[in-house]
């Protein structure tokens, strides 16, 4: 009996795992602690506290203190957004809407007549600051709307040539150039090319003998395209109003006339073009 009891307490105590729970060690042990089966490299990693995970990066970097959810895609576009407007284009943009901002707004206010002292000696004398400003706010607004209207007049021109060619002409490869300047919104992949007669219920048109199935309806490609014409056209009538006549001779009716169009044509291609880019995005991100 004492020579049992000696061979059993010469043992070195261990700590058993689950395993040995299941199969029964017969040797005294010491209790065990947990049986979860994580590891120590997985306790290493960092505790999670519900909304961010506190790891042993190196590097320190924001992504170690962002969680996951929609907190995560949040900040991460904050960020992307701050890297973007570092850039010198970013730089640029963002000067060029403060300015349309802060000019748009004084000629609100101007007409608003939020400044009475510059009605002297009256509000629509043509020789008050009132409306000096006025026409001084007009032309400046106007030189920076002619930045993008007269700027991307060649790519505007280039893209009504094309689709002349694809809706008048039939060519199927002008669409097919067409389609692949505006694939960051126009939803036409080619992986879903399938043969002549296949068979979709999408819209199809025929390119070389092939049939391109789409999910962007094909009356938004011929809308922004004429929208952004539209624009350029109702600039130039802007600008030729405005350089062409000076403010005691031009009818005020021009100036509201041509810039409503222009802001309307702009504004209904760049929507489109932004829903249809999201949507896009969406089902690119989507599990399939």
């Amino acid at each position: 009996m004492t020579d049992q009891w000696l061979q059993v307490t010469s043992r070195p105590l261990r700590e058993p795992s689950c395993a040995d729970d299941e199969e029964g060690d017969a040797y005294p042990s010491i209790p065990p602690s947990s049986c979860n089966h994580e590891t120590t490299a997985q306790k290493a990693k960092g505790v999670d506290l519900g909304f961010m995970s506190l790891g042993s990066s190196p590097t320190g970097s924001s992504s170690d203190l962002i969680g996951n959810g929609p907190s995560r895609s949040k900040t991460h576009k904050a960020l992307d957004l701050w890297q973007w407007l570092r850039t010198p284009l970013g730089i640029l943009v963002t000067l060029y809407g403060l300015n349309v901002i802060a000019w748009g707004g004084m000629l609100f206010l101007l007409l608003c007549n939020a400044a009475p002292a510059m009605c002297d000696p009256s509000c629509n004398d043509p020789n008050s600051p009132r409306r000096k400003w006025i026409e001084i706010d007009s032309q400046i607004l106007n030189a920076l709307f002619c930045i993008p209207g007269f700027g991307l007049a060649p790519w505007r021109m280039r893209d009504l040539y094309l689709w002349i060619r694809w809706r008048i002409a039939k060519d199927d490869a002008a669409f097919a150039r067409l389609r692949h300047t505006h694939r960051a919104w126009f939803d036409c992949a080619p992986e879903e090319m399938n043969r002549k007669g296949a068979g979709s219920a999408q819209e199809t048109v025929d390119i070389s003998g092939y049939s391109v199935s789409t999910s962007t309806p094909l009356w938004k490609m011929s809308m922004v395209v004429w929208c952004n014409t539209l624009n350029t056209v109702f600039q130039a009538c802007l600008a030729g109003c405005m350089w062409g006549m000076n403010r005691f001779t031009r009818p005020s009716w021009t100036t509201g006339l041509f810039v409503a169009a222009a802001c309307i044509c702009a504004g209904l291609g760049g929507w489109i073009m932004y829903k249809e880019g999201q949507r896009r995005k969406k089902k690119q991100q989507s599990p399939v």
